[in-house]
Order: structure tokens, then C-alpha cells, then sequence
């Protein structure tokens, strides 16, 4: 099998999408798949895939070329590397599949498309079209019916993600990672930090994450606002970006993750928490079968404050012994269904009776 991979960027210092390195070195393990393995990407930053192994070409954003510029590169490559490819993975960005979909199925190619996100526009429905299997995590993370598609949940590179020794805070540390936006629901974190406070808990929170567009600038800012009039400045620090590469020792840090997105498609933070080591709190409904009989101590309610603080609080009062009881449980189960190697696995063999 020669597989062509079409991704955003290759990067393994981008805090967002650093984490695709370990997607393309997973690709490389599986003897199914013929080396160099071809790589078009937007935009590429620092990597260390040798030549021999990975051919890693770019659209030139890192150039700040303009976007007909990119239109004529992508046609131009997609025909010259023809020979170099019999399978197509397109990850995250259907408009891939649209722009060479034509092209690749009059070729005889085998078109897959990595898809998670709410969002159903033109583009997906017509990417749905040409695509021949499409993976996502779970139904609500990608809502367009569809006879083509495979919920396989994350990948998680659990390498990249050690378990942490026995760590013990001074200050019980509760950490929040992902972008800086609504949908995260951090006013609600905030809230709850609020009622700790009142009930005399002593505690610190970090939030790990980016803003990405001047939408969330100004959500950042709403947030500032209410954590100076709850007078919550020594005990919530925003981290702003951090290389994935780093992001495991923050993981390892803290004694709780606190994911707070409505139920939707896995947030990959969840797994990478637990990953490491770390109890996960979540509002999202998606990892039920995750958390098993724990879920009872996992779930927060949607949007209440109140109950959010109940189970950080329950955490707080643990026994180390019980929460290390959790922490063991959680892991097996995520290892179990979430490591990366079983997702490119399942991507390889889907790709092979489409």
C-alpha cells in the first residue's frame, strides 16, 4: 500500500497540531504501507522524519504564499507524485477531497478522510461523496449520515504520555487544557473556582491553551474580567500555548484535568489525561463507556458550576490510594481502546476492503 497524507501541518513544536508527528511515524510501523511515504502539507515547521522514510512536501504557508499559489501546488503535486500512491488520507480537511477528489478516483485511487468536528457544510457533503471511508470518533462529531463512515474513537500515542511517579502537590492543582473559546465552557471553571474559594479549599488552576481567532481574544478577556471580580488572580493562571512535545509534563503536574465541552465528539485532552496518569473530570457523555463504573465520580453535569465543584472536591478528599485505584482502572480501559497503534490498525484495514 502507498499512501499519500494530506494534513494542515507538520510541526512537532505546534501546541495544537504537534501531536500528527506521531500519526505519521504510526503510519510508518505498519508493514502494510510502502516507504518513503509521501506527506503534503500547508505548512511545515520542525521535524526530524528523515528523507529516506518520508517525502514531506509544502503548500508554502510558512512562505506566506498566497492561496492561488497553494491551489497550483496541491494540483501540481497530487499529478507529479501519482506513482507514489494508491491510498489517500486527507485529515481534517475535506476541502482536500473536494479540490482532487475527481482526479484521484478517475486515477483509481482509494480516498479516506479523517473527520471530527460538529460542523456539516458543502464541502463534507460533497467530500462524502468521493470519499470511499471516512473514520471519525463518535456519531456527534460527525453528523452528516453516512453509509461511508467508521466511529473508531482516538488515537492517543501513549509513548508521548508517561504515567507519572507518585507526585504530591503542595496546593491541589486542577488543570484545564485546550483553545481559549466558548465552546470550553471555562466561564463555568471559574464559577466553580468561585464556590471552592467560599468553601475554603486551597487550590491552583492552570489553563493550558491558545486563542485562536479575535472571537476568542475577546472571550479570554470576559474570562480576566470575572476572575479579577471573584478575586481569583493568585489562583488562575492562563499558560497560553505550549509545544505539544511539552504538554505531558503538565498532565503529570496536575492532580485533576477538567474538561468542561459539551457532549460531542472525545476531546482528546480527557485521554491524554488519563494518559498520564491523571483523573479526568468531563461534562461530555462520549466517554461513558470509558469510564465504566467510575463514571459516577467523572461525569459533571452540563454548565453547573455547583456540581462541577462537588466532584473536584470529592477528588480533593480521596484517599491516594483510592484515587491511584481510579487513575489504574482508567488507564487500562483508555490503553485498551484508545492507543494510536489500534487506531492507524483499524484506518490501514478500512482502507484495504474499501
Amino acid at each position: 500500500m502507498k499512501v499519500l497524507i494530506i494534513t494542515q501541518k507538520v510541526n512537532a513544536a505546534d501546541d495544537v497540531l504537534g501531536f500528527f508527528q506521531y500519526w505519521l511515524w504510526e503510519f510508518w510501523h505498519k508493514k502494510e504501507v510502502e516507504k518513503p511515504i509521501t506527506v503534503i502539507c500547508l505548512e511545515r515547521g520542525v521535524h526530524d522524519f528523515p528523507e529516506e522514510d518520508f517525502r514531506i512536501l509544502s503548500l508554502g504557508k510558512e512562505r506566506k504564499r498566497s492561496r492561488i499559489l497553494y491551489l497550483w501546488l496541491f494540483f501540481k503535486l497530487i499529478w507529479s507524485e501519482r506513482n507514489h500512491y494508491d491510498h489517500v488520507f486527507v485529515h481534517m480537511n475535506p476541502v482536500y477531497v473536494v479540490l482532487g477528489g475527481i482526479f484521484w478516483r478517475w486515477q483509481g485511487k482509494r480516498i479516506g478522510l479523517w473527520y471530527v468536528h460538529r460542523n456539516v457544510d458543502l464541502k463534507l457533503r460533497i467530500a462524502e461523496k468521493l470519499a470511499h471511508v471516512i473514520w471519525s470518533t463518535t456519531p456527534d462529531a460527525f453528523r452528516l449520515k453516512s453509509k461511508k463512515v467508521n466511529f473508531i474513537g482516538h488515537g492517543v500515542n501513549f509513548r508521548q504520555f508517561p504515567r507519572k511517579e507518585n507526585h504530591i502537590n503542595h496546593i491541589f492543582t486542577i488543570l484545564h487544557v485546550g483553545r481559549i473559546t466558548p465552546i470550553k465552557n471555562i466561564k463555568i471553571l471559574i464559577e466553580t473556582a468561585r464556590i471552592l474559594k467560599k468553601r475554603g479549599r486551597d487550590f491552583k488552576i492552570f489553563l493550558l491553551g491558545p486563542t485562536m481567532i479575535p472571537s476568542d481574544e475577546t472571550y479570554k478577556k470576559e474570562l480576566e474580567m470575572l476572575i479579577e471580580r471573584y478575586g481569583l488572580q493568585a489562583t488562575v493562571q492562563f499558560l497560553g500555548k505550549v509545544a505539544f512535545s511539552n504538554v505531558a509534563w503538565d498532565y503529570q503536574r496536575a492532580d485533576v484535568s477538567v474538561n468542561l465541552t459539551p457532549t460531542g465528539g472525545m476531546d482528546k485532552a480527557v485521554l491524554e489525561s488519563i494518559a498520564s496518569g491523571t483523573v479526568a473530570l468531563s461534562t461530555n457523555r462520549a466517554f461513558e463507556g470509558l469510564f465504566g463504573d467510575c463514571a459516577g465520580h467523572l461525569f459533571c453535569n452540563e454548565e453547573d458550576p455547583e456540581d462541577t465543584a462537588n466532584k473536584i472536591m470529592a477528588v480533593m478528599d480521596m484517599r491516594p490510594t483510592q484515587r491511584k485505584e481510579i487513575e489504574d482502572y482508567l488507564y487500562e480501559r483508555a490503553r485498551a481502546r484508545f492507543d494510536l497503534d489500534t487506531l492507524i490498525g483499524h484506518i490501514i484495514g478500512d482502507f484495504k476492503s474499501a
